[in-house]
């Protein structure tokens, strides 16, 4: 199995659940233009092409550019007030970021959501969806491009190749990691292998089709691509083996931390 040592990221649906707040500014913008609102599944089938996209699959058919472009404006002046209002690291990123940055893996996101977006979420303190406890993805991502006048949205590799030349890496132990078919044609394009997470915004049967062929069901499973730490020795790595597998044996009800005296049992 490759090991990898730099990893670019896709964003929605992928680091993070955006979907709901994607959802209401698209049907603000909808109601400020007397449209019908979006159903959390159509939009969900819209993301991924830049929200430019977004909107356009989200109007109804027929209306007239100059009206669109109105929706446009009312989504994007909306959603930078209201990008963090729902949205929240998956379960499980935080942890496996901070495990990578550990690892010494070199990250950057690409996303084809608008810069000032991409910029507001990688800045800020983000919680993980359920919890309180926050991160700044700044502290693990090197770069973070969105979608930008001057250079073409995925599937084309120019944001790839514009992270790549940022962070001054080659892409030899490089991997791609998204959640979609843009994803998919994206790391083609870059000429990367890729990753495709199954928590994201579509189905394993579908990314299949699209030619997916190495996916993880949770974030955790990303860490078995990657280097180990060259510093880390091979006690510390057992120990940290047993911590984790203790750790999935309680997520998963396979042992009883009531135990006296600290110990548990693990069952049959």
């Amino acid at each position: 199995m490759s090991k990898y040592k730099t990893i670019i990221w896709d964003l929605d649906g992928t680091l993070m659940d955006t979907l709901q707040d994607l959802m209401a500014s698209v049907n603000h913008a909808l109601q400020q233009n007397g449209m019908p609102e979006r159903t959390y599944q159509e939009v969900r089938s819209f993301v991924g092409n830049g929200v430019r996209r977004l909107i356009d699959l989200s109007v109804p058919e027929g209306t007239e550019s100059a009206l669109a472009d109105k929706v446009f404006a009312d989504f994007k002046s909306y959603y930078i007030v209201h990008c963090q209002d729902q949205t929240g690291l998956y379960d499980g990123i935080a942890e496996t970021l901070q495990e990578l940055k550990r690892r010494g893996i070199r990250m950057a996101v690409v996303s084809n959501k608008l810069q000032s977006g991409v910029t507001e979420l990688s800045m800020s303190q983000v919680r993980t969806v359920g919890r309180e406890d926050t991160i700044c993805l700044k502290d693990y991502i090197e770069v973070a491009i969105g979608e930008r006048p001057e250079m073409a949205r995925k599937p084309a590799a120019d944001m790839v190749n514009k992270a790549f030349e940022e962070m001054s890496l080659d892409r030899s132990c490089a991997v791609y990691i998204g959640d979609s078919e843009v994803d998919l044609a994206t790391a083609r394009n870059a000429g990367l292998p890729c990753i495709s997470v199954l928590w994201g915004f579509r189905d394993k049967d579908f990314l299949i089709e699209q030619g997916a062929e190495t996916f993880v069901g949770r974030p955790a499973e990303i860490l078995q691509f990657v280097e180990e730490d060259p510093q880390e020795s091979e006690y510390e790595k057992y120990r940290r083996m047993q911590i984790e597998q203790f750790e999935d044996d309680i997520t998963e009800g396979r042992c009883y931390p009531e135990m006296p005296e600290g110990q548990f049992v693990r069952s049959k």
